[in-house]
């Protein structure tokens, strides 16, 4: 009791656990509502309703434009150059002081020397270098700035270079200043400031504006339909910078993640409460559970990061994936409940929710229509094709209704549709992924294996013949029997032909392989005969699980005889043995017990099937008779108390083996011969 209360409650705190984690992570994905949501080109037609702004923003200026005006702003900057004026005196005091070094006499005329050295350095002398860079650089004036701070601007033209300034010197007595090397008396005083010039320049960029308007909340921007021109663009993009801004400083309000928590918990409720109602043994099963969420949870994020991070349309994420993977392992109805919670928490993202919402369920609704009975793998094929078709229709319905004009239709997304389409083939791929993952098995495994082709099969059919009809007849039967009740007819059709695949180890113990030769059971005791014949099951697992069946498989094979006795050895020991009790145990199968309609349904049909083989005459009394206590006897014995299947259902179950057993059986006409010029008849 303890084990089994400790096990409850684990399971109760998983699947607690797992349902929390699904809300917190779809509201981590969910993307914040302040987030552009539009994708635009430029000389495009816009594709969404009526656009207005819900802020003011900036129009921002394009990178061109802006470019173009840093160009102008330097192309007309004035450079800074410090102007030193101790050099005059300095260069002036040497020139003297080596001239009378070397000569006795006074300088003749020194006061238009001296005047000469100041008009030179107080126009400027620049290096040869820095002028030829101005002269380059188109610059024609520069800022010189004195060593009282005050700045004058001076043209390029006037300033000397040193070869400028050393022929100005040399016109004024080149005889009498040829003695003298003058170059050494000629620095330049006007020097570049660097740090002046880049602090003027970059307050110049500074006041270069980066918009060009502002667009005022609730004014209109764009209609649907509309070309996207140059000064749309500038506009749409300028709204895209805004909401980025926005995006990283804003945090979602208390009241806008409440209001979101509350959808998502709703829809997410609502899943679990349709798992726990209607399909049980799912939710019982964590492994499944994970599984179904899990598959909600990639559509989710995946959604999320297109819509988020890139600039491509959310509709060539591949949405009917997440309904055809779940249809392929579960049923139709499971598959398109989550298909539906699945866009619906998605359509919180997009722009056009209600837009997306209809061409979305009509996408579920196509998925599973059209893979209601998984037949052959084509099938996928042919749903990816059947589904971009409803796209296109869906859509263009849409956009026929809300433009009221063919020729504003926006034709882009039949290209998203089409790449969308395209990638549910790679179906195939995540269907054997989960498979192996989850440990579940799909209609496309399925399918396989009921090739009667197959190395194990054509193995079975050598090995145990009898035994290998008798299953292909179980297996129509149950096949038949699982569409009317609306069980899973493939995994009861798969299940049949596999149940009795332990009789290949020792064909031999059974009747329907001896074909008139003696029955070697007869020469054993009955306990001995009834543990032979109840080891099929036994072996039949071993087989198996060596050619690694699926588990559900496998179920089959330990559920088909439940918990019934090996009747003929059994009864067989009690009227030999009238004072004996026997030990019931010995006779007994081993379970367990069937526990689902398609195991209750080939329990039923292995046991009719047989016992419809031992009639001695076939007529509608006799086959009714045969089903009809078969059956009925199987229900006393409780073999079916732990399936979910109806007396409706059993009743159903027991009208169609009636009715093919009658077809298996019939009566045939006898043939007229002619044999001596007489008829005879065979």
């Amino acid at each position: 009791m303890k084990t089994f209360l400790s096990k409850y409650l684990t399971h109760n705190f998983l699947k607690t656990i797992l349902f929390l984690g699904v809300i917190v992570i779809i509201a981590y994905l969910l993307p914040n509502q302040d987030t552009f949501k539009y994708q635009f080109e430029k000389g495009k037609p816009w594709s969404y309703d009526l656009l207005t702004s819900s802020f003011d923003f900036p129009i921002y200026k394009d990178e061109r434009q802006i470019q173009q005006e840093r160009k102008v702003v330097l192309d007309s900057f004035i450079p800074f150059f410090k102007m030193d004026t101790l050099v005059l005196h300095e260069q002036y005091s040497r020139f003297l002081k080596d001239f009378h070094e070397q000569n006795d006499g006074d300088i003749r005329h020194e006061d238009i020397l001296f005047a000469k050295f100041n008009k030179i350095y107080k126009r400027g002398i620049m290096s040869a270098e820095m002028h030829q860079k101005m002269i380059e650089g188109h610059v024609e004036k520069i800022n010189c700035i004195a060593p009282d701070k005050v700045t004058h601007v001076m043209k390029v033209a006037d300033i000397y270079t040193p070869k400028d300034a050393y022929q100005e010197f040399m016109s004024l007595d080149p005889v009498e200043l040829s003695h003298y090397n003058i170059n050494l008396y000629i620095v330049d005083n006007l020097k570049y400031d660097s740090v002046i010039s880049e602090l003027s320049k970059s307050e110049l960029l500074k006041n270069i504006s980066l918009t060009s308007g502002v667009i005022q909340s609730g004014e209109r921007i764009i209609d649907r339909g509309e070309i996207v021109n140059d000064e749309l663009f500038l506009i749409l993009n300028s709204m895209k910078i805004e909401y980025d801004k926005r995006k990283v400083s804003f945090q979602r309000s208390s009241l806008v993640l409440l209001g979101e928590l509350i959808i998502v918990t709703g829809l997410i409720i609502l899943f679990f409460l349709y798992l726990n109602l209607f399909r049980p043994r799912i939710y019982m099963s964590i492994n499944n559970l994970i599984f179904v969420n899990l598959i909600i949870l990639i559509m989710v994020a995946l959604s999320s990061l297109i819509i988020q991070f890139t600039s491509i349309s959310y509709f060539v994420i591949p949405f009917a994936l997440l309904p055809i993977i779940i249809r392929v392992f579960f049923d139709s109805r499971t598959a398109l409940f989550a298909h539906i919670i699945a866009v619906s928490i998605i359509s919180l993202m997009v722009d056009n929710p209600f837009q997306f919402l209809l061409i979305q369920i009509a996408i579920g609704m196509t998925a599973v229509s059209s893979l209601k009975d998984m037949t052959q793998r084509s099938q996928l094929a042919q749903t990816a094709l059947i589904i971009l078709v409803t796209h296109f229709l869906v859509y263009l319905a849409l956009e026929l209704v809300s433009e009221g004009e063919f020729r504003r239709i926006y034709w882009q997304p039949l290209l998203y549709f089409s790449i969308s389409s395209g990638f549910l083939l790679f179906a195939y791929l995540l269907i054997y992924i989960f498979e192996k993952t989850f440990g579940l098995v799909s209609s496309l495994t399925l399918l396989e294996l009921t090739n009667v082709n197959s190395d194990l099969m054509m193995q079975f059919a050598e090995k145990a013949p009898g035994t290998f009809q008798h299953t292909l007849q179980v297996s129509n039967l149950a096949t038949e029997a699982a569409k009317k009740i609306g069980a899973n007819s493939l995994l009861v059709r798969t299940g049949a032909l596999y149940h009795d695949i332990g009789k290949m180890k020792h064909p031999e113990f059974f009747i329907e392989n001896q074909f008139g030769s003696s029955n070697p059971l007869n020469d054993m005791d009955f306990e001995v005969a009834a543990k032979t014949i109840i080891g099929h099951v036994y072996d039949g697992v071993e087989i198996a699980k060596k050619e690694h069946l699926p588990n559900q498989i496998i179920h089959f094979i330990t559920t088909h005889h439940g918990l019934s006795k090996a009747k003929y050895f059994y009864n067989s020991f009690i009227l030999e043995n009238p004072s004996v009790t026997p030990d019931e145990s010995l006779y007994t199968y081993p379970g367990p017990l069937p526990d689902t309609k398609e195991t209750a349904i080939l329990m039923m049909a292995d046991a009719v099937e047989a016992r419809a083989r031992s009639l001695k005459e076939y007529t509608v009394e006799t086959i009714n008779d045969c089903v009809e206590d078969m059956i009925n006897s199987q229900i006393a014995d409780g073999q079916f108390k732990e399936a979910p299947i109806s007396f409706r259902d059993v009743e159903t179950v027991k009208a169609i083996f009636k009715e093919k057993i009658s077809n298996m059986y019939h009566t045939r006409i006898a043939y007229p011969e002619v044999k001596d010029n007489k008829i005879e008849r065979r």
